[in-house]
C-alpha cells in the first residue's frame, strides 16, 4: 500500500466566505423512491466531469473551494444529499444506506451521457454513499467511474474509533453508547438560540481542526443549522445502524481509488482511511493531511491538487462509449 503524506500548505486560500460559485445549471434528478434531489453543474458542458458526494448535515456549498477551482476547466457535478441542502425530505423509513447509494446513482444517470464516466468523490457520508453505490451497483462501477476519491470517510466502525470521547479502549462500548446518543441528541431538535453559541463550539471542535481558519468552523455550523432535525437525524441514526453491523465491501471498487485522511480527523480517524485503502481493490494512493475531519475545506490546496491529479488521468483520452 503506498502513502503519501502532502506538505502543509498555508495562506494559499481565500477565506470560504470570499469563494464565489461561477454560474451552474440546475438538473431535475429523482431518487428511485421519489425524492428530489437537488442537483447543480458548473463549468464547461465539453469538461471532464468530477462529481462530489457531501457529508452529513453539509450541502453544495461545503464544495466551494473545490467547485471555484476545479470549474474553470472540468465540468463538477454536486448535490444535495435526500433530506439536506435544497433536496427532498423523503417518507417515513426513506434514510439508510441502500437509499444513499441509489441517490448516487440517480445523480449519475441523470448529469452524465450515455457511455461516460467521471472521477465521483465523497467526503465523509459521501464517501460511505460512493462505497455503498460499489456494492449495491456494482455492475455500473466500470460503465460510471474513471476513478474514486474517498475523502476523510469510513467503511464500517463509525462510532468505535471516533475520537468524541475520551475512553480507553477496553470501555469502547462505552464510546459506541455515548457517540450514539450524542446523534440521537443533535439529529432530534432545532437548536434553540441559548444553547447556538455552545453548539457552534461542540460543532466547530468535533469537525474541524484547532488550526482551521474559524470561519470554516462558523460554515460547518450554518450548514449543520441549515438542515433539518429530520435529514441529519434520519441519516446520522441510518448511518450508524448500518455500520454498527458490518464494513461496506469494496470488492465491488475495481476502478483506481484515492483515498483521503487527516491527521486530527475526530469524526473518521486516520486509521479508518487506512483500513479503506488496505481494502481497496484498486489503490492510487493513501494521501495524509494535517487538519481535522473537513480537509477539503481546511486543506483546499492539497485536495484540489489531488482531484485535479486524478482527473488528469483521464482528461486527455476520455472515453465515451456508445
Amino acid at each position: 500500500m503506498s502513502s503519501r503524506r502532502a506538505a502543509r500548505t498555508l495562506g494559499a486560500s481565500p477565506r470560504v466566505s470570499q469563494v464565489e460559485l461561477p454560474p451552474s445549471r440546475a438538473v431535475a434528478v429523482r431518487a428511485p423512491d421519489g425524492t428530489r434531489l437537488h442537483t447543480e453543474v458548473f463549468g464547461p458542458e465539453d469538461g471532464y466531469p468530477i462529481v462530489l458526494s457531501h457529508g452529513v448535515t453539509c450541502a453544495i456549498r461545503v464544495w466551494a473551494y473545490q467547485i471555484a477551482e476545479l470549474a474553470t476547466d472540468h465540468r463538477v457535478i454536486a448535490f444535495d444529499h435526500r433530506g439536506h441542502g435544497r433536496s427532498g425530505v423523503p417518507r417515513r423509513g426513506g434514510y439508510s444506506l441502500a437509499h444513499l447509494a441509489s441517490d448516487v446513482d440517480a445523480v449519475l444517470e441523470a448529469t452524465l451521457a450515455p457511455g461516460e464516466r467521471a472521477v465521483i468523490a465523497g467526503h465523509s457520508m459521501g464517501g460511505m454513499a460512493i462505497a455503498a453505490w460499489s456494492e449495491r451497483y456494482r455492475h455500473k462501477v466500470g460503465a460510471r467511474a474513471d476513478a474514486v476519491a474517498l475523502i476523510n470517510t469510513t467503511t464500517g466502525d463509525l462510532l468505535r474509533e471516533v475520537k468524541l470521547l475520551p475512553f480507553p479502549a477496553p470501555l469502547a462500548p462505552v464510546r459506541v453508547m455515548g457517540g450514539r446518543a450524542l446523534v440521537n441528541i443533535f439529529g432530534s431538535f432545532t437548536v434553540p438560540p441559548a444553547v447556538r453559541r455552545a453548539t457552534h463550539e461542540m460543532i466547530s471542535i468535533l469537525a474541524v481542526g484547532a488550526d482551521a481558519e474559524p470561519e470554516v468552523g462558523s460554515l460547518i455550523y450554518e450548514l449543520f443549522d441549515a438542515t433539518s432535525p429530520l435529514g441529519r437525524g434520519g441519516c446520522g441514526k441510518a448511518l450508524v445502524d448500518a455500520l454498527q453491523r458490518r464494513h461496506i465491501d469494496l470488492a465491488g471498487l475495481t476502478v483506481p481509488t484515492l483515498v483521503i485522511g487527516s491527521e486530527r480527523d475526530r469524526l473518521t480517524p486516520l486509521v479508518q482511511s487506512r483500513r479503506i485503502a488496505e481494502a481497496a481493490p484498486n489503490l492510487v494512493d493513501l494521501v495524509v493531511l494535517p487538519g481535522g475531519h473537513c480537509s477539503m475545506l481546511e486543506r483546499p490546496v492539497e485536495v484540489n491538487r489531488e482531484l485535479r491529479a486524478l482527473a488528469e488521468l483521464f482528461t486527455d483520452s476520455r472515453r465515451i462509449t456508445s
